[in-house]
């Protein structure tokens, strides 16, 4: 873009940026690649003397601006220099040159109609500080509006831009106000031309309600005398409208259900301090930009520690929920874990009866067809002759030395072996009976006979604990008397006595897979005699905590 007209020497004009009643803002450059910003106002100065007027006021008024620059902030425009044009005799102002988006620009497409709650509130406290910063060093801005707030690109922050109307006399500003496009975001007061810390305060609760509502609550129809004066006379009489219905009306309906209705939810003291800033008289709004900005402060950080506390609340119920929720789990796996042990005792009670068949069908084909061979009848015949010669002899010598035996039962002289704890096969013996010979022939009549016994059924298994076993008393019968446990831990050790202090060596396994039945239950322990696999079996007392009930 060719020049327009020559600014000062070193600064070049690279053409308009935009241009309002306040005046002209222009992309210019210095020598090199620094871009700036600069301001021309539209009233010219005749002469760089004191005696001119506008020149006075001009240089009085950046004096001012001079002082916004003493102390840095990143949310409000640097000045760099400010003079008159070589040609035109126009004041000008320069500035740092903000690269990004204005607020206006942001609220249009392809952007969406209405801020989100977190940005606005970003924008409310940035510029908030801006405006402190300013009313500090006592400049009042006068032209606060969305187009004069930009978008920094490269630091993310939003900068309050234009310091045109501060430069201003009162009569100058004053005209300029009337040819202005900025009545949407004036305060009453300043339709006459006065403009105090509060005007920017209520400039800057028109933008909040912009940011919320998606429009300024007074818009400006046309450029007309009529519109602007209506807008004047909506600002100083006319109620402002409802925030939260224009948002709800504006907000993007692309936006998921969930984030509508959270971003309706606008915090209640942001739309307090909206309210405060659009009141009518400047005397009910904040006194200045640092008042704003300490209110601002302490309604948001209050908020932030309730919401803290709220958070704390919520997340002590979700800890109690969470605890029920585990021990509820806890409940289902102890349920699910007996199920299990449940099955598992099915399932050996059927492996044993698929090994009970399978040792049947192993058996001698006498015991299959059900009758004996008639080696072994033949030798019962013959012990059964033996018998009954051997009593006839008894009967007729008068000898009562052995009691009679009914016919056909074996000899009740067996005895078995001294018990111990641990299970021990007992095998039958014989006592020479006085004036009885074995000979060779009985002897194998009865190992045959033995051999049948064994064939067909098992010896039976006789084990007893040690004589210290707390005997079970018949009337005493515990509450879990008669149900089924199996092992909790890895082992359960025997006790003679219902107590820790009568532990024996004795145990029984987990791998095991016993099944127990309490005869008896006291203190803590039940009475069980466990028989295991191999057939040996134990008694005693066992306690409680190792064990876990599996039914009834």
């Amino acid at each position: 873009m060719g020049k327009v007209f020559t600014i000062t020497e070193g600064l070049e004009n690279l053409g308009a940026l935009r241009t309002g009643g306040q005046g002209s803002v222009y992309k210019g450059r210095r020598i090199g690649e620094i871009f700036v910003a600069i301001k021309l106002l539209p009233t010219p100065v005749h002469a760089e003397s004191e005696d001119d007027k506008n020149f006075r006021s001009f240089k009085n008024e950046v004096e001012k601006l001079k002082k916004v620059n003493e102390i840095p902030t990143p949310h409000v425009v640097k000045i760099l220099n400010s003079g008159i044009t070589e040609s035109g005799s126009l004041p000008f102002i320069e500035m740092e040159f903000i690269d990004g988006p204005d607020l206006g620009e942001l609220l249009n497409e392809p952007h969406d109609p209405v801020f989100t709650i977190h940005e606005s509130i970003k924008v409310a406290n940035q510029l908030a500080q801006a405006l402190a910063h300013c009313h500090t060093v006592s400049v009042n801005h006068g032209d606060i509006k969305s187009n004069n707030v930009k978008f920094n690109l490269h630091t993310g922050n939003y900068v309050l831009l234009d310091f045109g109307l501060a430069v201003m006399s009162d009569e100058q500003r004053r005209s300029s106000l009337r040819n202005a496009g900025a009545v949407e975001f004036m305060a009453p007061e300043q339709s006459e031309g006065t403009l105090l810390p509060q005007s920017d305060i209520y400039s800057y609760g028109i933008i909040l309600y912009e940011l919320l509502a998606g429009r300024v609550p007074f818009p400006l129809i046309n450029n007309g005398q009529t519109a602007f004066n209506s807008v004047m006379v909506e600002h100083a009489e006319t109620p402002v409208p409802d925030v939260l219905e224009l948002r709800r009306q504006n907000i993007p309906q692309l936006w998921p259900a969930e984030k509508q209705e959270q971003e309706m939810q606008v915090p209640g003291w942001l739309l307090q301090i909206v309210a405060r800033c659009l009141e009518k008289k400047p005397a009910d709004r904040f006194a200045d930009g640092t008042a704003l900005h300490e209110a601002l402060l302490a309604r948001h950080e209050g908020q932030a520690s309730k919401g803290n506390t709220e958070d704390m609340l919520i997340l002590q119920n979700d800890n109690v929920q969470l605890k029920a929720a585990v021990a509820q789990e806890r409940d289902t796996v102890y349920h699910q874990q007996q199920q299990i042990n449940q099955l598992k005792l099915a399932l050996s009670q059927n492996e044993d009866e698929r090994i009970a068949l399978t040792n049947s069908s192993a058996l001698s084909p006498a015991v299959k067809t059900g009758g004996l061979s008639k080696a072994v009848v033949s030798g019962i015949c013959l012990v059964a002759l033996c018998i009954g010669a051997f009593a006839g002899r008894l009967l007729f010598s008068g000898s009562t030395a052995v009691n009679s035996t009914p016919p056909g039962a074996a000899p009740a002289q067996q005895q078995t072996a001294k018990p111990t704890e641990q299970t021990q096969l007992v095998k039958p013996s014989r006592k020479k009976q006085p004036g009885v010979q074995q000979t060779d022939t009985s002897r194998a009549i009865a190992a045959v006979k033995d051999t049948g016994k064994k064939v067909v059924e098992k010896v039976p298994v006789a084990v007893t604990p040690t004589d210290s076993v707390k005997p079970v008393s018949a009337e005493r019968k515990g509450k879990d008397a008669g149900k089924i446990f199996t092992l909790f831990n890895s082992y359960a050790y025997f006790h003679d006595e219902p107590n820790a202090a009568s532990v024996r060596k004795a145990n029984i396994n987990r791998w095991n897979n016993a099944r127990l039945k309490a005869i008896d239950d006291i203190d803590g322990y039940i009475y069980v005699i466990y028989k295991n696999e191999k057939g040996q079996v134990s008694k005693g007392w066992l306690n409680k905590k190792d064990l876990i009930m599996v039914g009834e």
